[in-house]
């Protein structure tokens, strides 16, 4: 996608569920305590992967929603920080209106820390926004918890004991937490809507979103 994007100019959305897996940054995945991580997560049924962009440790269930869009860009040096916020407002958006109470920011010692992640209010975190940039394209990816954060804690708890990472499994939270919906399609189809609005706004497509719905 991100290669598509960077030869047409064209940008692409998708969101979709992934499956149980735990998802590790560069950084994680040659840390000294790497192997024990991957063994804690295989062993409560969360095969291991790689992701290209940055971050710590993110597990996903059946319920855990990814989301990754390609923009094209005129210069590569440009827009990082902008990208990142209007992703997050798209997220704060798209779960306000599957019903969930959420907000920009996290709890202390939460998985995969950064400045972009979104929360419930007053509780534990609901998502994240990760970015990569390359000539021509960059590509904002994340990941949204529906449902089934005593999961997470489950695997997420070793996982990060191996990394030697603080963690604080009280930190994962998820939609249905905050009050909003349980079922992840009617949260992705409120996801995408919130990220297709943000393209309208910039001019960037004129199309609805079923016209480009590439769930798997």
């Amino acid at each position: 996608m991100l290669d598509a994007t960077a030869d047409s100019g064209d940008p692409a959305l998708r969101v979709w569920t992934p499956g149980a897996q735990v998802a590790f940054g560069r950084r994680d995945a040659r840390a000294d305590g790497a192997d024990a991580a991957r063994a804690a997560a295989e062993r409560r049924g969360f095969p291991v992967v790689e992701r290209s962009v940055g971050g710590r440790a993110v597990a996903y269930t059946e319920t855990t929603l990814a989301f990754a869009y390609a923009l094209p860009l005129a210069d590569m040096r440009e827009g990082l920080d902008e990208r990142y916020e209007t992703a997050v407002n798209a997220v704060v958006d798209g779960l306000s209106a599957a019903g969930a109470d959420v907000e920009q920011g996290e709890p202390p010692r939460s998985y995969c820390p950064g400045d972009y992640s979104v929360r419930a209010v007053g509780g534990g975190k609901v998502a994240g926004v990760a970015q990569r940039v390359r000539q021509r394209a960059a590509l904002v990816s994340g990941c949204v918890t529906v449902d089934g954060r005593d999961r997470i804690r489950d695997v997420l708890s070793p996982v990060y004991g191996a990394l030697g990472v603080p963690f604080d499994p009280d930190s994962v939270g998820s939609v249905a937490a905050a009050g909003g919906a349980a079922d992840p399609d009617a949260v992705r189809d409120a996801l995408e809507t919130a990220i297709l609005d943000g393209f309208d706004a910039a001019g960037r497509v004129d199309r609805d979103v079923d016209d480009l719905r590439l769930d798997g």
